[in-house]
Formats: C-alpha cells, structure tokens, sequence
C-alpha cells in the first residue's frame, strides 16, 4: 500500500529522478512535472489523488512562484513543499505565509527530505481525521 502521492515539479530531470527513486523506495507513488504547465495539468488530471506537493521556484515557462499560487488556488488541501537551488529568505517567509509548508534548499539530505514529505501528508490527513 503506498504512503501516498507525490508531485515532483523541477526542471531539472537529474533533481526529479534522484527524488522519485528516494520516494518510491520509501513507499510513495510519484508523479512528475518538468515545469509549471505540466504540474497544473498533471494536479487537473488527478486533483483528489495527490498526496502533497515537492516544486522548484526556478524555472521556464511557469515559474514555482506562480506555480504555487495557481495550485494552493485551486488545490488548497493539499500541501506543497518548496524545493530549491537558491534560496532567498524573504522568498521563503513569503511562501510560507502563503500556505507553503516547508521551505528546503538543495542539496538535500534524503532523510530530511522524506521527513518533509511525511510531516506535509500527515499535515493534510489531520484536518479529515478529527
């Protein structure tokens, strides 16, 4: 049974595997997006069946920034975790205001990276459970 579903959106294709092969070993079902369009798309196409969200800020087409926003819009129960080659701290704070639930640069420990992932879907399971 899987722990859940993960969004991978980065553009960087060596960045979605490392992270997809991490997650799937753990246990989770992963699903990929290589920029903005395609992770709105992908998130329209199975909007009851995602788990929580991991999304890059940097990238062409529909940057994360925008990205974010769109989803928290139009999926506002599922969490999303920001995951990034440059982090800026007064972009975290104001991603994290926004609804964000983590805010992680990369390189990444995979320990604190499945831990992240952990804590967002238990984040969004608590509301239904009580």
């Amino acid at each position: 049974m899987s722990l859940g579903r993960v969004l991978i959106v980065d553009d960087e294709a060596p960045i979605r595997q490392m992270v997809r092969v991490l997650l799937t070993k753990a246990g989770y079902d992963v699903l990929e997006a290589e920029n903005g369009e395609q992770a709105i798309s992908t998130a329209r196409k199975h909007p009851l069946q995602i788990s929580t969200i991991i999304c890059d800020i940097a990238m062409p087409k529909v940057n994360g920034k925008e990205t974010i926003a769109f989803l928290r819009w139009q999926f506002p129960s599922v969490p999303i975790i920001v995951l990034t080659g440059y982090p800026i701290v007064d972009e975290a704070l104001s991603l994290l205001n926004k609804g964000v639930v983590d805010y992680l640069s990369k390189p990444i420990t995979n320990s604190k990276l499945l831990e992240a992932v952990s804590k967002a879907i238990q984040q969004k399971r608590s509301p239904a459970d009580q």
